[in-house]
Parts: structure tokens; C-alpha cells; sequence
């Protein structure tokens, strides 16, 4: 039995330290998305920590200004997909992979999402909070 529960309790270890460097929200009491504060005010989390907003502007007006925003940022774009009302959107910088999808909530709104990964584990939500603010700039959004 003894064996049994040193077993657990490296497993457990092992889960919550791996959880614990991933950039997980399921850490302690941050189970819920949170806002960021500062700058990108009005920007939240999902439970895996990507960035997300909703806008009000048309997909095709915050495609052009998402592209703005990424060409000034020195962000390079690869891959473009669409289908349905959702634009998705794959950029690269030296050390991020950047996954991005635009969908339509109704005609004059769009949903922003966005993972900015560094590796297979660790998140970059400064990054993914940027690309939002500058975004929302080039629409002319205002605070």
C-alpha cells in the first residue's frame, strides 16, 4: 500500500510541474479566463491561454487590419484558410509560431483568437495581447 501512494504522489508531481510550465490555467485558483491589465485592457484568456476579443467590425475589416498590424510588428505571415464566416490565420517570428482565427459573430462582429506559442508547451500571452491591441489601433477602436 505504501507503494501504491508514493507512486501517487510522484505522478501527482510530476502532473502538477508539468502543468505548472506549460503556462496552464488549470493552475491553482486561475480556472476562469482573466483580464489583462494595462495596455491590452479588455483582452482575455482561454483556459489553454490564448488571447481572445470580440470586435465590433466586419472579418474582412479586421483581416485588413490584422494584416497591417502583423506587417508592423515584423511578423510573417504563411498560411492563410477560410471557411464558413472563420479566417485562419498561421505567422512565424524567429522563436514564435502564431496561430490566429478571426470568426464572425454576426456581420459587424468578429471574434479574435489568438496562440502565440514558443515550443510545444510555453505561451507568449504579451505577444497575443499586441497583436489584439494593434489590431483594434488600426480599426480605430477606442479605449
Amino acid at each position: 500500500m505504501a507503494s501504491l501512494s508514493k507512486s501517487f504522489f510522484k505522478l501527482s508531481t510530476l502532473l502538477y510541474l508539468i502543468l505548472a510550465f506549460s503556462g496552464c490555467a488549470l493552475m491553482g485558483s486561475a480556472v476562469v479566463p482573466a483580464a489583462v491589465s494595462g495596455g491590452a485592457v479588455g483582452i482575455n484568456y482561454t483556459l489553454t491561454n490564448n488571447a481572445y476579443k470580440t470586435i465590433s467590425s466586419s472579418v474582412a475589416d479586421v483581416e485588413a487590419a490584422l494584416h497591417k498590424a502583423l506587417q508592423r510588428m515584423d511578423i510573417r505571415e504563411t498560411n492563410r484558410r477560410a471557411k464558413n464566416g472563420k479566417v485562419s490565420i498561421t505567422a512565424i517570428t524567429s522563436n514564435l509560431n502564431i496561430y490566429i482565427d478571426l470568426e464572425k459573430v454576426t456581420p459587424a462582429v468578429t471574434n479574435i483568437e489568438i496562440n502565440a506559442q514558443k515550443g510545444a508547451f510555453f505561451k507568449d500571452k504579451a505577444t497575443a495581447a499586441e497583436i489584439i491591441v494593434q489590431t483594434e489601433k488600426n480599426l480605430g477602436v477606442k479605449k
